[in-house]
């Protein structure tokens, strides 16, 4: 079986919201309001008074704001952000009993701060707002008992047969409600009921009276066993001053023996009354209050915390002098605080593929820096430390199967008529010297061009042929040629005896070759292709220095090194002209204005509309 709050088994008795067991809700009476006042001025304002024996006390700020609640005591005494000192939300004795202070710190949170306590109160207690900001309303609410009932600290700590209010007894000739009275009060004391008994308006006062009248006891009895203190509790605090009561035991009168409770009279038991122990203060403490709001929504901004030295004593945490706390390190009072980035950067396209098929290329993609509205703005409104890259590197590998070549000759084969000019072509492969040339395909670049230096006069001349390759790969050797003396008619050429021209130094047939050391040459691989296909793109190339057997190289010449990138395709872009790009609706042009382009689907419903202020705004939706 449950257990009553009258304390009785099998009882149903429940404590109403007046706090009285087995109430009916009709002892007791709720006071509410709203604070809505308009205050000018800045500092402590009162919003209302907390009477003697309130309960269920609910003081809310009704949004958040930079105000702050504040209570107080009569007698003057701050309990909870006086003083202009605001204290950390917790837990705050005043007034007989503890109220729980809170102070919602989440940025996201609207709750603003509040005090609730149980009660009841034992004096008269007054809230007040710090004033800062318009005031957002302070909603109260709390309990007092009607007008016909007794305190139940009152009835609580009564002895049988003690006087009441300097009574002993109750008179012959009371009405029916002062014979329940008397019933109610003896089951009260005897059985620790929580029932607080109706009685007439203004027969008893709130507390015991200091000059109360001493109780008549009855005979004193010749007992064998009587109570005898043989200790204390042990005391609440370790330090601060706490409290401690005395313990009663039943003991043999004469042997001074413990002995069941029952042996003694349970009325002439003393009731342990609280002592004070452990009075020194406790130790000083640094008390670290929340984080203020980030003084900026977005970027850097500063947060701030209160930090008081504080001192627990008498179940009170006391501010005191800064210096009390000098022995521990003081934690910071300033942060640096960022909740998000004002605009942020945003990439707007993949990366293109590389510019080269093979070696090292280079790669781009688009970035813009977007506000929190989906606007293109300069890119000075984002941090420049946090910029993606728009450009980058790319290494497609070794150009294993690439065809190396050597700027043209300056000089033609032919002093008049058609010649040649040559270049060396060589195939690369895994940047070393692989030959043979069928690794790099059947693509193989001319070594020769044809070139003119005008016409000849028809003269006899020594005509000389290609030289062969040198005898050796290095070193000294020999290169031969055919030397034949011509007459160059129109269109043709006359082979005629040596003879004809003897009158003329013949060019040697045979010269002396060397190929080893004979230097470095710079290579490269043919352009790539270009990076745009209008308004000004690049191409690159892969450029090597190579020694005479096609190993890498540093002796090359820096100054007669070939460009490895140059602009390219620099006209203008056309617009496409796409017959499926139309407006859908009417009034597209509020779309335009709107800066609503750069959302996919007005995009699409204002094809026209928005590709029109593409082309005249380059970058607002990227340009072909």
């Amino acid at each position: 079986q449950s257990i009553g709050c009258d304390d009785y088994l099998g009882s149903d008795k429940v404590i109403d919201k007046c706090g009285i067991c087995g109430g009916d809700n009709t002892a007791c009476k709720v006071v509410s309001g709203v604070f809505k006042h308009t205050l000018t001025n800045l500092g402590y304002h009162k919003i209302v008074e907390i009477p003697e024996g309130a309960t269920k006390i609910n003081i809310t700020e009704m949004s958040k704001s930079n105000n702050y609640l504040a209570l107080r005591s009569r007698s003057g005494r701050s309990i909870i952000n006086g003083n202009w000192a605001i204290d950390r939300p917790g837990r705050y004795e005043g007034g007989g009993t503890m109220f729980t202070y809170r102070r919602p710190n989440e940025i996201s949170s609207t709750a603003g701060e509040s005090f609730l306590a149980d009660g009841p109160t034992n004096e008269v207690l007054d809230v007040y707002m710090i004033h800062q900001q318009p005031n957002p309303g302070i909603h109260y609410e709390y309990i007092i008992p009607g007008d016909n009932v007794i305190s139940p600290q009152l009835l609580a700590h009564r002895r049988p047969g003690e006087p009441f209010n300097g009574q002993l007894g109750m008179p012959e000739s009371t009405s029916h409600e002062d014979e329940d009275l008397h019933r109610e009060t003896d089951i009260l004391t005897g059985q620790s009921a929580g029932t607080f008994p109706v009685i007439q308006p203004g027969r008893f006062p709130s507390h015991q009276p200091e000059n109360q009248v001493p109780a008549v006891q009855p005979p004193r009895q010749n007992r064998e066993h009587n109570w005898k203190q043989v200790g204390k509790t042990e005391c609440t605090t370790t330090c601060g001053k706490g409290s401690q009561y005395p313990i009663f035991h039943c003991v043999n009168r004469i042997t001074h023996e413990e002995v069941p409770e029952g042996y003694c009279d349970s009325s002439t038991k003393p009731i342990p009354e609280e002592e004070a122990c452990n009075l020194f203060p406790c130790p000083a403490f640094w008390d670290i209050g929340e984080w203020s709001e980030c003084s900026k929504t977005c970027g850097l901004g500063m947060q701030h915390r209160q930090i008081l030295c504080r001192q627990i004593y008498a179940n009170r945490t006391l501010t005191v002098q800064q210096y009390r706390c000098q022995h521990l390190e003081k934690p910071d009072t300033t942060s640096t605080c960022q909740l998000k980035i004002c605009s942020e950067w945003q990439i707007r396209t993949e990366w293109t593929s590389c510019s080269v098929p093979c070696g090292v290329g280079q790669r781009t993609r688009d970035v813009k820096c977007v506000s929190n509205l989906g606007d293109i703005v300069d890119d000075e409104e984002c941090n420049m430390k946090l910029r993606p890259n728009d450009i980058e590197n790319c290494d497609m590998g070794p150009c294993a199967k690439s065809w190396f070549l050597t700027e043209w000759s300056d000089r033609c084969s032919a002093e008049c008529g058609d010649g040649i000019r040559t270049r060396s072509v060589v195939c690369m492969t895994n940047h070393i010297s692989s030959l043979p040339l069928e690794g790099c395909g059947n693509n193989r670049p001319s070594e020769t061009t044809p070139c003119n230096n005008g016409p000849c006069t028809g003269k006899v001349e020594w005509f000389a042929g290609g030289w062969t390759q040198c005898s050796t790969e290095c070193g000294s050797g020999t290169q031969q040629r055919e030397v034949i003396c011509v007459r160059k008619t129109e269109g043709n050429f006359d082979v005629l005896n040596p003879y004809e021209c003897s009158y003329l130094e013949k060019p040697p047939s045979q010269q002396s070759c060397y190929l080893k050391p004979c230097g470095s040459k710079w290579f490269h691989t043919e352009w790539s292709t270009c990076s745009k296909s209008c308004e000004g793109g690049f191409r690159v190339r892969e450029v090597r220095c190579l020694s005479d057997d096609m190993a890498a190289s540093t002796q090359c010449d820096p100054q007669l090194k070939p460009g490895e990138k140059e602009p390219c395709n620099t006209q203008d872009c056309v617009p496409e002209i796409d017959e499926n790009c139309k407006d859908k609706y009417y009034n597209c042009n509020v779309v335009v204005q709107a800066r609503l382009c750069v959302y996919t689907y007005y995009k699409t419903a204002c094809c026209a509309s928005c590709s029109r202020v593409a082309n005249r705004q380059p970058g607002f939706l990227g340009r072909r």
